[in-house]
C-alpha cells in the first residue's frame, strides 16, 4: 500500500494563476448542450433514445503548454544546453528524470522577490538533514503557494538564481519544482531590481541556468505544505507534446505505507 499526495493544482479558468494575456481558457457543455451532437452520428436517432435524454459531457480549453501545473523543458530556456548542444523539447526529456527522490525545501519565510543563494540551500539541507545525490527532485515551497488564485499570485514568492540552480544542477539534480508562478524570482521585483542598475545578468538568471547544464523543472505546484521534507519519490511525467517546450503534469509525492 502506498500514499499518493496530489502537487499539482487544477487547472482553472477565470482565477489570477498567470499574467493577463497568458490565462487559461475553458468552455464547459454538459450533457444536454450535447444532445444534438450526439444523435448527429446516429441517423434517426432521437433525444427519448438516450439514457435519461443525456449527450456527453466536454470541454474546450485553450490554454498554454505552460498553464497550470506543468513540466518546463530545457529548449523553454533557450535554443542549447550543456554549453552548446540543442536543448531538449518535451518530448525528449528522460523520463528517467521524472521520477526519483523527492525533497522540499521550505522558503516561505523570505520575503516576495527575494533571490534564492546556494548558501541558503545549504542551510536548509543541513536544517532537514538530508545530502542531495544525483537525479533527486528538489520542491521549493514558497510563500506563493498559499496565494494560488489569488491576485498577487503572480508576484508572491522567492525565486531561485543562477547560482542555486547552478548548485542543484552541479549535484546531479537534474528535475526541480517550485509553487510559485516562475522557477524565477516575480519579474515585477526583478524589473525594479534592473530599473535601479540595468543588470542582464539577473534576467530570467535561473530559468537560464539551463544554457549551461540542461534541466527540467515544475512550476505552479500545490500542496507543498502538506508533505514532509523528505521521505518520498516524486512522479512528474510531462504530456508529450511534439517539440513543445512544456507538457502539463499531474506531479505527485509517493509515500511508502510506513512513512504514511
Amino acid at each position: 500500500m502506498r500514499r499518493i499526495v496530489d502537487l499539482s493544482v487544477s487547472l482553472q479558468a477565470g482565477i489570477a494563476s498567470d499574467p493577463p494575456g497568458h490565462l487559461p481558457e475553458i468552455d464547459y457543455f454538459d450533457h444536454e448542450h450535447t444532445r444534438d451532437d450526439l444523435l448527429r452520428f446516429f441517423p434517426g436517432a432521437r433525444a427519448e433514445d438516450l439514457p435519461d435524454g443525456e449527450g456527453w459531457a466536454i470541454e474546450r480549453v485553450r490554454l498554454s503548454t505552460h498553464n497550470g501545473t506543468h513540466l518546463d523543458a530545457p529548449y523553454h530556456y533557450a535554443s542549447t544546453m550543456d554549453g552548446g548542444r540543442r536543448a531538449l523539447t518535451i518530448d525528449e526529456v528522460p523520463l528517467d528524470w521524472c521520477f526519483g527522490r523527492g525533497v522540499k525545501l521550505d522558503f516561505r519565510h523570505f520575503g516576495d522577490g527575494y533571490v534564492v543563494t546556494a548558501e541558503d540551500i545549504d542551510r536548509e539541507l543541513d536544517r532537514i538533514g538530508f545530502t542531495l545525490a544525483p537525479f533527486d527532485i528538489v520542491l521549493v515551497n514558497t510563500r506563493a503557494g498559499a496565494r494560488y488564485g489569488h491576485d498577487d499570485y503572480v508576484n508572491s514568492g522567492c525565486g531561485m538564481g543562477r547560482e542555486a540552480t547552478l548548485h542543484l544542477l552541479c549535484q546531479g539534480v537534474r528535475v526541480t519544482g517550485t509553487d510559485a508562478w516562475s522557477w524565477d524570482a516575480p519579474f515585477l521585483h526583478t524589473a525594479r531590481r534592473y530599473a535601479a542598475d540595468h543588470d542582464p545578468s539577473i534576467v530570467w538568471e535561473g530559468h537560464r541556468a539551463g544554457r549551461e547544464i540542461g534541466y527540467c523543472h515544475l512550476e505552479k505546484l500545490g500542496h507543498l505544505d502538506t508533505i514532509p521534507s523528505s521521505g518520498f519519490q516524486v512522479a512528474c511525467f510531462p504530456v508529450k507534446i511534439h517539440q513543445a517546450s512544456a507538457g502539463w503534469t499531474r506531479a505527485v509525492a509517493i509515500f511508502d505505507e510506513e512513512q504514511a
